[in-house]
């Protein structure tokens, strides 16, 4: 599936580019593993627009839509109702005309198949049928708890087959170097790998904790 890449910076590529594992590890603050993309192929960077709903209602995902920058991620508290479907293919279109960078919601989605479709990268908890409700109360641009992370407007998120991290908006320098970094020195354990060397070796792994019965690879040490 081709993903649009409307939106998307210098920095939201590069940092796509290193991936949200590396990302993670280099200081960026998982989100849970409950968050997946909501078809095969998404990936998503870009600073946070947060947002906080009422239970079974999205008003404030259309408000936030309405007056979002080109390249922003929507990041989303709906209070813990999941069978809903906040988003779908009305709100997608709109996104997208706005060139807006995509999605995190800790709830439903629906309309999967034509989001995957336009391409638009969608991160939830799961699908939902029913609809919401666009009269209740709620929240753009102040702090949300999503995926057991905190989450500030202006906050970077970096989301991929592996997971969704955030980077602090302050950190955001500091995140990145230290990726590239890492990247860099994993390319050089591959290299070492390929030539023969073991990831005991070069992680420097104590293997005395385990037994190991008899010589099941045929590499008896």
């Amino acid at each position: 599936m081709e993903q649009s890449a409307l939106g998307r910076s210098p920095q939201a590529a590069d940092l796509l580019e290193l991936g949200a594992a590396t990302v993670g590890e280099a200081g960026g603050r998982p989100m849970s593993s409950r968050l997946r993309p909501a078809w095969p192929g998404a990936r998503l960077c870009g600073p946070a627009l947060t947002v906080r709903c009422s239970p079974g209602d999205n008003l404030p995902i259309h408000v936030a839509v309405a007056r979002a920058a080109a390249g922003a991620v929507l990041v989303v508290s709906v209070g813990g109702d999941e069978e809903h479907g906040y988003w779908g293919e009305v709100l997608t279109t709109a996104a997208m005309a706005s060139a807006l960078g995509g999605l995190v919601i800790e709830g439903g989605v629906r309309d999967v198949a034509a989001v995957a479709g336009l391409g638009f990268p969608v991160f939830s908890t799961r699908t939902a049928l029913a609809g919401t409700t666009k009269t209740e109360r709620g929240e753009v641009g102040g702090p949300v708890d999503v995926g057991g992370v905190s989450v500030s407007f202006g906050d970077w998120l970096v989301a991929d087959h592996d997971g969704v991290v955030v980077i602090g908006g302050r950190d955001l320098p500091t995140v990145t170097e230290a990726s590239h970094a890492r990247a860099q020195k994993e390319r050089e354990l591959f290299g070492e790998l390929r030539a023969g060397r073991t990831t005991l070796e070069l992680l420097v792994l104590d293997p005395s904790p385990v037994d190991v019965l008899g010589d099941p690879g045929g590499k008896a040490q």
